[in-house]
């Protein structure tokens, strides 16, 4: 994640410390599976230099390597990234909620509602700025649900072969199987909230 030249926004002090924990995170995951480098590489698809790049905080990882990784331990996002906080608490004032950019993608996300080992869902807020274009191979946990609210601009989400255009104040509700992909086809950003639900 890197500063705007305006300054930090609203959490963005919480994303600056999430990526190095989420570097040794994704190491430690490597290392309990017991795999080298070269064979997460084999099941990713992600470069063995890339992974040791990621492993060792020199670069920030993208939604799509993220996405990749998360399918490989079999965990979603959010999973992964409250493995690298501490217990969230019941409630989650803006200013701590954590935000990550990859801003080479255009994608902002802010975990609105974390997730918590005793509960099923969470809330996550996403931007993406115009002709931003982010594809997923597959959700980490076949099945998931996922319910996309548009709150402002246009979305196109498409899953599997189907695809939907949402403006704001539509909802998509379905489960994952396979692959999606998240674009945003109009000339203003597009900011949604997505509710998850494992299965």
């Amino acid at each position: 994640m890197r500063s705007s030249e305006s300054g930090p926004a609203p959490g963005e002090h919480v994303g600056e410390q999430l990526e190095a924990r989420l570097a040794a995170r994704l190491a430690t995951l490597r290392t309990e599976q017991g795999w080298s480098l070269d064979e997460l590489a084999r099941q990713t698809g992600i470069s063995r230099s890339t992974l040791s790049r990621l492993e060792r905080a020199e670069i920030s990882p993208t939604a799509a390597l993220l996405g990749k990784l998360c399918s490989a331990y079999r965990r979603t996002m959010s999973q992964l990234l409250a493995e690298v906080e501490s217990e969230p608490p019941q409630l989650v004032p803006a200013e701590r909620q954590a935000v990550w950019r990859d801003e080479a993608s255009g994608f902002t996300r802010r975990s609105v509602s974390p997730p918590h080992p005793g509960l099923r869902g969470e809330v996550v807020e996403g931007v993406l700025l115009p002709g931003a274009d982010i594809s997923y191979d597959g959700p980490p946990v076949p099945g998931l649900e996922q319910h996309i609210w548009v709150l402002e601009g246009e979305l196109e989400v498409t899953a599997g072969e189907q695809a939907h255009l949402l403006r704001a104040g539509d909802c998509l509700r379905l489960r994952l199987w396979g692959r999606s992909r998240f674009r945003n086809p109009a000339a203003g950003p597009v900011r949604y909230a997505v509710l998850v639900v494992l299965p």
